[in-house]
C-alpha cells in the first residue's frame, strides 16, 4: 500500500514541462482521431468501409470530443499493401467512393468542428503508379527510370541483388526486372522506392500537398517520414531494422531512446550510416531539407496546417530534429508507446519525451495504439505486458481481455492527462482488444505472407467496428459483411451498448476529452510528485494525475475530489480515497 501526500506541492516535487499559451496553434494540444477507413463503416454494403461511411459516423467523433480526424490512406491504389501502395495521389479509390465523396466528408467534418488530416505515402509507390509503369517500358537508362532506385546487380551476370538490404517486410529489398535491372524497395515488392535526389520528385510532392490543401485539408499525416532519403552509395548494411510499426525491434529501440535524451540537436549518430543507428535507409541528414520545403509550401495557406512525422527514430533527441521550428509540427511519440508497463520506465520516457521536444519549442505527441502494433488494450494483457507488440499467438499466448482492458483505461487515462497533443487509434475508445485468432486464410498483411507467417501482421487491429452489438456484422455495413471476420466478443464492446452507461469505456474517453478541454491540460505543465515505485503522480495545471500500475491501493487523503477516474474506486473506514491496481485517478489536488 502506498500512501499518497495530500498536499503535494512540496520541495521534492520537480518541474518537467512549463504550461505553453492557451491561444496556441491548435495542433500543439490537440486530441486526433485516427480513422482507418477500410474499417471504420462502410455505406456501399460491399464489406469495406469508405468515405461516405466515414461521413455518416462524423457525429460519433463530435460527441466522443476529438479535435481532428487523421485519415488513413483512400487514394486510387491497388491495395497490396492496404492503400499504402498509391497509384494515384490526386484521385479516391473507387474501393472508398469518388473526389466528391471526399468534399462532402470535408465539409461535414469541418461543420462539425472536427480538422481533417489526410495521410501521404511519400516513400514509395505502387508499381501500378504511371510513373513506375513508364520506367519499366522505358527500360535502362531512362529519365523514368531515374525517378526510383533502378541500379544494377552484382555478380559476373548482375544475378545477385545491388545491396544486401532486406525488406520490412521480410526477404529482399530488391527485385530484378527482365532487362535484368534491379529496383529497391524497402516494403513490398509492389512498392518501388522513389529517389528523392531527384528534382522531379520533389516537385511532384509539392504539387501533391497543394492539390489537397487546395481542397481544404488542415495537414498531411507523413508515412515513413523517416525514409526517403538513402545514404550516399546505398552502401552494405549487416544490422536490422524491422519497422512492422511496433515490431519487437522498434520496442526495443524505444529502450534505446532512454539512453540518450540530452536536448541537443544531434543525438547518437552512427559514424557508419550517418544516421540515429537505423541504417543507411533510415533517417538520413537529407529527409530535413524536404521537410522545410514542405513546412514552406503549408506556411502559404491559413490556418495554421499541420505535418505529422511518423518516423520511428531513436534516440529521443534524433526525433526531436524531425519537429524543429522551421519542419514539422508534431511527432509521434513511439518511445512512449513501446514502454512497458512499469511506472519508472514511463516517467523515464515522458520525461526525456519533454526535454526533447522542449528543446526545439515542439509539442510532445502521445500515442498508445495505431493501424499499425496491436491494440494496446491486447498489449496490456500479455504475461509481458508491452513487450510484444507484433507477437501475440507466439508460443500459444493469448492476453488477458480483462486484465488488458483494465490496463489499457489506466494508460488511456494516464496520456490524456499529459500536456500535449495526442493521438487515438478507432475504436480504442470502446476498449477493442485485436482479433487475436484470425485464421491464417483470411489474413491479408504483405508482412504475414513475406515473412512466411513469422509475423502475424497487422490484420488483427484492423478488423471493422462494432457499432450495434445486435445488428449483422455488429452495425458496421447495412449488408452485415466485413471484410475481415470480428470476433463475437466484439458484441460486448459495440458503440450502443456503451454510449450513456456511466463507467463504459467509451463514457470514460469522452469525459476525459471534456475535462482535459476544460482544464486545458493539452496546453499545461508536468511536474512530477514524490511517489512510490509503482505509481506515476504530477499535476497539470489544477489537475493532479496519479496512476497505479502496481498491485496493491494508493490512498488518497479523505474528501479529495475526484473528477475521473479509469476503473472503480474505494474508501477505507477513516474516508481516504483507494486507488486499485493498474488505474488512474484525476483529482484536484
Amino acid at each position: 500500500m502506498t500512501t499518497l501526500d495530500a498536499h503535494p506541492l512540496t520541495d521534492q516535487a520537480t518541474v518537467v514541462h512549463a504550461p505553453g499559451a492557451l491561444d496556441g496553434e491548435w495542433w500543439r494540444h490537440a486530441v486526433i482521431y485516427q480513422v482507418y477507413p477500410r474499417s471504420f463503416a462502410d455505406g456501399s454494403g460491399d464489406g469495406i468501409g469508405d468515405l461516405p461511411g466515414i461521413t455518416s459516423r462524423l457525429e460519433h467523433l463530435a460527441e466522443l470530443g476529438v479535435d481532428a480526424v487523421w485519415l488513413s490512406p483512400f487514394y486510387r491504389s491497388p491495395q497490396a499493401d492496404a492503400g499504402y501502395d498509391v497509384a494515384d495521389y490526386r484521385d479516391v479509390d473507387p474501393l472508398f467512393g469518388t473526389l466528391a465523396d471526399f468534399d462532402a466528408l470535408l465539409a461535414r467534418a469541418h461543420g462539425l468542428g472536427l480538422r481533417v488530416i489526410v495521410d501521404l505515402v511519400p516513400n514509395h509507390t505502387s508499381d501500378e503508379h504511371a510513373w513506375f509503369v513508364e520506367a519499366l517500358a522505358d527500360g535502362p537508362g531512362s529519365a523514368a527510370r531515374e525517378r526510383y532506385l533502378f541500379r544494377e546487380g552484382r555478380g559476373e551476370n548482375g544475378e545477385q541483388p545491388p545491396n544486401n538490404w532486406q525488406s520490412i517486410f521480410g526477404g529482399p529489398a530488391w527485385t530484378r526486372v527482365p532487362d535484368g535491372q534491379w529496383y529497391l524497395h524497402l516494403f513490398d515488392s509492389r512498392q518501388p522506392d522513389l529517389d528523392w535526389e531527384h528534382p522531379q520528385v520533389r516537385a511532384e510532392f509539392e504539387d501533391v500537398l497543394r492539390f489537397w490543401l487546395d481542397r481544404g485539408v488542415d495537414g498531411f499525416r507523413i508515412d515513413v517520414a523517416h525514409g526517403m532519403v538513402k545514404a550516399e552509395g546505398l552502401p552494405d548494411w549487416d544490422g536490422h531494422v524491422s519497422m512492422i510499426e511496433g515490431s519487437e525491434a522498434a520496442f526495443e529501440a524505444a529502450e534505446h531512446a532512454l539512453h540518450d535524451h540530452a536536448p541537443s540537436a544531434g543525438g547518437r549518430v552512427d559514424e557508419v550510416t550517418g544516421s540515429g543507428n537505423q541504417g543507411p535507409m533510415f533517417d538520413q541528414e537529407g529527409v530535413h531539407e524536404i521537410y522545410r520545403a514542405w513546412h514552406r509550401v503549408l506556411a502559404e495557406y491559413d490556418g495554421d496546417r499541420a505535418l505529422v512525422a511518423e518516423a520511428w527514430v531513436e534516440p529521443l533527441s534524433r526525433l526531436a530534429r524531425y519537429v524543429r521550428p522551421d519542419e514539422m509540427h508534431q511527432a509521434f511519440n513511439f518511445a512512449f508507446l513501446a514502454t512497458l508497463w512499469h511506472a519508472p520506465s514511463l516517467r523515464d520516457v515522458i520525461t526525456a519525451s519533454y526535454t526533447a521536444s522542449d528543446s526545439v519549442g515542439a509539442p510532445t505527441t502521445w500515442v498508445l495504439s495505431n493501424h499499425d502494433v496491436v491494440r494496446h488494450a491486447s498489449r496490456l494483457g500479455l504475461a509481458t505486458p508491452g513487450s510484444r507488440p507484433n507477437g501475440i499467438g507466439a508460443d500459444d499466448e493469448q492476453p488477458d481481455e480483462e486484465l488488458g482492458l483494465r490496463r489499457a483505461r489506466c494508460a488511456s487515462l494516464l496520456m490524456l492527462g499529459l500536456p500535449g497533443s495526442a493521438y487515438l487509434y478507432q475504436g480504442e475508445e470502446l476498449g477493442l482488444p485485436d482479433h487475436t485468432t484470425l485464421p491464417d486464410d483470411v489474413r491479408q498483411d504483405p508482412a504475414f505472407f513475406r515473412t512466411l507467417g513469422a509475423e502475424l501482421g497487422r490484420d488483427g487491429c484492423r478488423v471493422p467496428l462494432p457499432w450495434a452489438a445486435a445488428e449483422p456484422g455488429f452495425g458496421f455495413s447495412p449488408t452485415g459483411e466485413t471484410w475481415l471476420p470480428q470476433p463475437q466478443s466484439f458484441a460486448r464492446y459495440a458503440a450502443d451498448v456503451q454510449r450513456g452507461v456511466p463507467g463504459s469505456t467509451y463514457e470514460t474517453y469522452r469525459t476525459a476529452l471534456r475535462v482535459r478541454r476544460a482544464e486545458s491540460l493539452g496546453s499545461g505543465g508536468l511536474t512530477w510528485l514524490p511517489s512510490g515505485a509503482d505509481v506515476l503522480d504530477f499535476v497539470n495545471r489544477d489537475v493532479r494525475v496519479v496512476a497505479n500500475l502496481g498491485d496493491g491501493p494508493v490512498v488518497l487523503a479523505a474528501g479529495t475530489r475526484v473528477l475521473l477516474a479509469s476503473g472503480p474506486l474505494a474508501t477505507d473506514d477513516a474516508g481516504a480515497l483507494l486507488v486499485g491496481a493498474d488505474t488512474t485517478v484525476w483529482v484536484r489536488p
